[in-house]
């Protein structure tokens, strides 16, 4: 078979070679390990090679763990949903109503990534605590005669927080497929008739698609396995699954059962993921006939 390759396709091999071999080692080889710790047991500092299947028995067994595991999913599908949903009339205004100076409009955009992940998680705690910037704003105005205390340490917060977090990467794959699209098609929507409404909800939306099937895979399947945001703003009632995966490597010390978990929830987000670029895929495939 390499007899038959030309001198084009082995310098393309050549040159994939090293990234392929590099992304093998460093993504493939790390989530196989985690795999087969998933059949492992551990006892204090002994790992247990046998192959079993009592983690998972437990994953899907006890309570806990199904509770957080579906918390985990309920808040980020609201996380993406509300990020989605915020992020698209941005993209909009800034593809069709922005003439100039879109390079320093998406320039802005980025600004938030200047600080720290961990910092910015911070300022959020300082602006939704109990004696924080709008608890104080809203009292010094008298529209409220005690601190708001529903604002801070529950899945609320959390997905305040994330949403704030993810935005830009939903902006930016929306902006990318709203620039796309030929203008020469709202014209012609517009010379048979169609309203502004119904040219964007005919013509606009549809081919958004594929920038919003995009965003939404960009912000959900990162917010399920987010621990930093659940453990300082989240409290008990925000708490996320990744935290007890962290947990169950760190202070439980069993990390055959928090392989488990990572596995459990890799393959249920992949799943939802997958669902929802075939179901783009679909409306994709609609619109173009």
């Amino acid at each position: 078979m390499a007899q038959g390759l030309s001198r084009e396709d082995k310098q393309g091999l050549t040159l994939i070679g090293l990234p392929f071999g590099y992304a093998l080692i460093m993504l493939a080889a790390p989530l196989a390990m985690v795999l087969a710790f998933s059949f492992w047991t551990q006892n204090y500092l002994d790992i247990d090679r046998t192959l079993t299947l009592e983690n998972y028995k437990a994953v899907f067994s006890q309570p806990i763990y199904q509770t957080l595991l579906w918390r985990s999913l309920r808040i980020s599908l609201i996380v993406t949903v509300v990020t989605v949903v915020l992020a698209f009339p941005i993209a909009y205004y800034l593809s069709f109503h922005v003439k100039r100076n879109k390079a320093l409009w998406l320039f802005l955009i980025t600004v938030p990534f200047w600080t720290s992940y961990l910092l910015r998680v911070f300022l959020w705690k300082v602006i939704l605590g109990y004696n924080g910037v709008l608890n104080t704003a809203l009292l010094q105005t008298g529209i409220i005669e005690e601190p708001l205390t529903f604002i801070l340490y529950n899945a609320n917060a959390v997905v305040l927080t994330l949403a704030h977090a993810w935005a830009p990467f939903a902006i930016l794959p929306i902006f990318v497929a709203l620039e796309k699209i030929d203008r020469s098609l709202l014209e012609a929507a517009e010379d048979l008739g169609d309203g502004p409404f119904r040219r964007f909800w005919r013509v606009t939306f549809p081919l958004a698609i594929p920038g919003v099937v995009a965003a939404t895979l960009i912000v959900l399947i990162p917010t399920v396995g987010d621990f930093i945001t659940p453990k300082l703003v989240g409290g008990t009632d925000g708490l996320m699954v990744a935290n007890m995966i962290q947990i169950q490597f760190g202070k439980a010390n069993n990390a055959p059962l928090g392989a488990a978990l990572a596995v459990t929830s890799m393959v249920v987000v992949a799943i939802i993921s997958i669902g929802i670029y075939l179901l783009g895929r679909k409306i994709g495939g609609k619109v173009a006939r």
